[in-house]
């Protein structure tokens, strides 16, 4: 399965900050549909990542029945992404 969508940069402030692009309500609706089979535990997801030309692969983590694509802080640096930004993001399933 692979998704495409436009997300904005956030910052959630746990214990430590962390910068993340939240997952359109449609498309984590897709998502859940088959978390199931996909998850490898408390409801993260792995996932292979492309925003800006780069590709890595992370987890998904679920908030609020949403998902959080995790953005390193080395790569945003060099993207020049910022929290606020709007980034066009492709996620690709059982990569």
């Amino acid at each position: 399965m692979e998704l495409t969508f436009d997300g904005e940069v956030i910052e959630w402030r746990g214990p430590a900050p962390f910068v993340w692009v939240r997952v359109p309500d449609g498309e984590s609706a897709e998502i859940a549909a088959v978390a199931r089979s996909l998850t490898y535990g408390w409801g993260c997801i792995p996932v292979a990542v492309s925003i800006s030309g780069s590709d890595w692969t992370t987890a998904l983590m679920p908030k609020d029945g949403r998902y959080l694509v995790p953005l390193r802080k080395a790569f945003r640096e060099a993207a020049g992404i910022e929290v606020g930004d709007v980034v066009a993001v492709g996620l690709a399933f059982g990569a």
